[in-house]
């Protein structure tokens, strides 16, 4: 969440950039209304809370001289009742203004251009030329149906819409793409990598942002008189390991990755993506995490980005690279670079990877803190996260760009290690 004090200093200011930037309305009114209560509340239950301190002492020198202290008695258990109705106000108050920062999102750094969506957002750069066919086309659901690699009618019995079933060389693909991006990672990047929860607590979720916000996009589970939620993304159990730390600044960055089922109710979804595996509630991704010094994460940001680059490099997979927009960011961001691959049957680039730094926004939530060296106190460290990529956007992307007229599919030289050597599959 936002600095309170920038709340509590700058209202109005961070009210204005808040609409104009990201299009959220800052009830300032009722939030003033709130802040003032809180003052008046706290500065009175402060003040009851000495005078009880004071009358209390006074009962113990007056029964230490002998004297009668029932007055004194009656008269502190009036402030008592006083100040319990005190702070139980106090506290609702808190929870008021609570919720409303907790629904607020993260200001766009400086670097990110205004605008209202998509279609404003800036691009960067490509890498590659789109693959010229001397043959019609297909895409990744019908050459998936070939010996029924790609199921979706099997999925939907299984579970519904949006499920999928992959089956022989298409499965194994699909593992392989994972594997793939785990060893680079790992091997060339400085992750490390880890194996994560995939339900996880409430407070996770709120750590990172997901709730309470966006608890409608979530899948939820009921664990005796506990609520607990199915990861949309790794990056909840990831940059959660920080929550209630203090690390050594030495330590810092520390890089994290892992392979994960991740799962989305894509309730604001609208319908669209509904053919094949673009969109669905179960997916895969491999997550990229860093837990950075303030004065690292711009570059941490940077290195990111080309981490998920070069994944997409080494498979041969025209891409770009956008800056999004103020108005297209995701809630906890302060400036995000999407990576966006070649897909041949729809002539467009279509998103597979969104890398985020989030500076203090998660960490102040968590409370996740690096203790500074100078001053030996802890301070909160910036977190980001970025998909390293998604496996089941990559796996369509392969399908699409290495698809031979016979509806075979040649396979990236990085990848034909995972088969045995082999080159295509058919």
């Amino acid at each position: 969440m936002l600095d309170p004090a920038l709340l509590r200093s700058q209202l109005a200011a961070t009210a204005e950039q808040l609409k104009t930037l990201r299009g959220y309305d800052l009830d300032v009114s009722a939030f003033e209304r709130l802040e003032a209560e809180r003052k008046t509340i706290q500065v009175r239950t402060q003040e009851l809370q000495n005078l009880r301190n004071t009358r209390s002492k006074a009962i113990g020198q007056a029964k230490a001289k002998g004297e009668d202290a029932s007055a004194i008695l009656a008269e502190v258990a009036g402030i008592g009742d006083e100040l319990k109705a005190s702070e139980t106000r106090l506290d609702a108050i808190r929870a008021e203004i609570d919720a409303i920062a907790s629904g607020i999102p993260n200001l766009p750094d400086a670097s990110v251009p205004a605008g209202a969506d998509e279609n404003d957002n800036v691009e960067q750069h490509r890498w590659g030329t789109p693959r010229s066919f001397d043959f019609e086309v297909k895409d990744h659901v019908e050459l998936g149906a070939r010996h029924g690699w790609l199921d979706a009618e099997a999925g939907a019995k299984l579970s519904g819409s949006r499920f999928t079933v992959l089956r022989g060389d298409l499965a194994r693909l699909h593992r392989a793409l994972a594997q793939f991006m785990l060893d680079l990672h790992t091997g060339e990047h400085d992750y490390t990598e880890t194996n994560v929860p995939l339900i996880v607590n409430a407070e996770s979720m709120r750590g990172t942002g997901q709730l309470p916000k966006f608890e409608e996009d979530l899948f939820a589970t009921d664990f005796g008189d506990s609520r607990r939620y199915l990861i949309p993304t790794s990056e909840v159990p990831l940059t959660n390991l920080a929550r209630g730390e203090i690390l050594e600044t030495e330590s810092l960055p520390q890089r994290y990755t892992a392979h994960s089922l991740c799962f989305r109710s894509e309730a604001g979804s609208g319908g669209r993506d509904v053919r094949g595996m673009i969109r669905q509630h179960q997916f895969e991704k491999v997550e990229l995490v860093s837990l950075a010094h303030p004065s690292q994460s711009n570059e941490e940001h940077e290195r990111m980005t080309r981490c998920a680059e070069v994944v997409l490099e080494r498979l041969g997979l025209p891409y770009r690279r956008m800056l999004l927009c103020s108005g297209d960011m995701g809630f906890s961001a302060i400036k995000t670079f999407d990576l966006e691959v070649w897909l041949p049957s729809q002539q467009r680039y279509r998103e597979i990877s969104s890398c985020s730094n989030c500076g203090d926004f998660q960490a102040r939530r968590m409370q996740a803190r690096f203790r500074n060296p100078e001053t030996g106190k802890p301070e909160l460290l910036h977190t980001l996260n970025g998909s390293g990529v998604a496996v089941g956007r990559a796996l369509i992307a392969v399908m699409e760009n290495y698809q031979n007229a016979d509806g075979s599919i040649t396979l990236p030289d990085v990848l034909r290690r995972y088969f045995g050597g082999a080159g295509q599959i058919a």
